[in-house]
């Protein structure tokens, strides 16, 4: 099947426009610069662990929700990196007793239970970071 005459027109004056405006050409091609995640603190407060430990707690909140979302919380404890070094590591370890009460809590309603399950993968992928040895940024 051959292109049509009007799709011929089609794609020339496409093409004029581009070259009269560069800038509408460049927009087009859909670079992207830099893309930053804006986290809140609760999700800010997840520790980087080593990876086994990281897996560890995603199979616990994965079985007994907030579980491993707890032992993360004494990660905290014990020096683990989060994304919030201004605050104190007293905050953040009370923020992560806070996240894993909600979702002992909600799990009743599955809510929370699956928000443990996504928590525990926040983990190992925040683990996985680390020891790949990829920049984090702040």
């Amino acid at each position: 099947m051959e292109p049509s005459h009007k799709d011929a027109e089609t794609a020339a004056a496409a093409a004029a426009a581009a070259a009269a405006d560069p800038r509408a050409a460049s927009s087009s091609s859909g670079v992207v610069v830099q893309v930053r995640e804006k986290k809140g603190p609760l999700r800010a407060a997840i520790p980087y662990m080593p990876f086994p430990v990281a897996v560890i707690c995603l199979f616990l909140n994965t079985f007994v929700p907030g579980l491993g979302t707890f032992v993360s919380a004494f990660a905290v404890l014990c020096g683990a990196r989060t994304d919030l070094p201004d605050r104190h590591v007293c905050c953040v370890f009370w923020l992560n007793i806070a996240a894993a009460l909600i979702q002992t809590l909600t799990a009743i309603v599955m809510v929370g239970w699956i928000m443990s399950i996504f928590w525990g993968m926040d983990m190992v992928i925040l683990a996985s970071y680390k020891e790949q040895g990829i920049p984090q940024q702040l």
